[in-house]
């Protein structure tokens, strides 16, 4: 049997709008308080996309971004993924705008995907088998939304959350600049849960008519409470089975990544796991819930804090809408 490739994160780049709206911005557009959002949520600020910047505008600075830390051009991508549970348009894929806006090549083929917070590491995955069956040499995947457009910002429990940007990888199987390896993923989904955290306009469920606008079906929805119970129960079994799957445990591990929804879930999780707060990245305080871009921005953020070190092993894993469950295992080489 041939060795399999080894996979490799050749470049990392994220994007935050430039515009902040913090807890006191909130104050007076809901009945809030700065202590109420930082007790509950651990979120201080999070940013949001400027009139007329949409997901595939911050797509594209992310990717640019990734693309520099890899020392590539676009015309060195040969394929395109993108996860966005806010598209542009229902279709075409937000995947093809990223293309157009980037330069790429027409002959290069773009793929989105919908996994809700769980979307990076899902395309992790598909990136890596992608490479191991070739012809592709650089697989650029991006995880971008733009959450301030389905938000209720009447909805105190869920506006305090959300947030837009984006983040990017850019993976090889080739020996070049490198700057982790991809050692392995865990990949899960329970539908029973789907409605806990969706938006149910917009859809064949639920097309787009008078009444869906007037009930408010086309805003984020979710249920906190059932969202948190399976936010610790699915992402600490997706670590729990990747560790089994990789052979190793929380001491060999140097940095935990976990999705960045709420401090809440973040602390109740390394609790579960007896994960030392200190190896946890956590940013959300100054990024809120980007979504299935905050592995990536929280990754990118501490990476330019010099926090990894030749050799340690990284494990992000998250939570998100289907409900979708998703852990990896890297090991940082510089």
């Amino acid at each position: 049997m041939a060795e399999r490739k080894r996979i490799y994160v050749r470049g990392i780049g994220s994007y935050l709008p430039e515009k902040i709206l913090t807890n006191s911005d909130l104050e007076r557009m809901v009945d809030t308080s700065d202590e109420w959002i930082v007790t509950r949520t651990g979120i201080r600020e999070r940013h949001i996309a400027a009139e007329g910047q949409i997901t595939s505008d911050l797509a594209t600075e992310a990717a640019k971004k990734a693309l520099a830390d890899a020392d590539l051009c676009p015309d060195d991508v040969d394929i395109v993924l993108v996860t966005t549970v806010v598209p542009d348009m229902q279709f075409p894929s937000t995947a093809c705008f990223v293309q157009q806006k980037l330069g790429i090549g027409t002959k290069c083929p773009c793929v989105g995907m919908e996994v809700g917070c769980s979307g990076m590491i899902y395309l992790m995955e598909l990136a890596a088998g992608l490479l191991e069956r070739g012809p592709y040499r650089n697989v650029l995947t991006i995880a971008a939304d733009k959450l301030s457009a389905v938000t209720d910002w009447t909805d105190r429990s869920t506006c305090v959350l959300l947030a837009d940007g984006a983040a990017a990888l850019v993976l090889t199987s080739e020996n070049v600049k490198k700057r982790a390896e991809l050692l392995g993923t865990f990949l899960a989904a329970d539908g029973s849960g789907a409605e806990f955290l969706c938006m149910p306009g917009g859809g064949g469920r639920h097309p787009a008519t008078a009444q869906t606008v007037a009930d408010r079906l086309h805003y984020l929805k979710m249920n906190g409470r059932e969202v948190f119970k399976r936010a610790l129960t699915d992402m600490g079994h997706a670590v729990e089975r990747l560790f089994e799957r990789c052979s190793v445990g929380v001491d060999d591990v140097a940095h935990f990544i976990p999705h960045q929804a709420n401090l809440r879930i973040i602390e109740a999780i390394a609790e579960r796991l007896s994960i030392p707060m200190e190896r946890v990245v956590a940013v959300l305080d100054r990024t809120g819930n980007t979504s299935s871009a905050s592995l990536g921005i929280a990754w990118d953020m501490a990476l330019q804090e010099g926090r990894f070190h030749e050799g340690d092993l990284i494990v992000p894993f998250a939570f998100g809408a289907g409900l979708t469950s998703a852990a990896a295992l890297l090991r940082w080489i510089g």
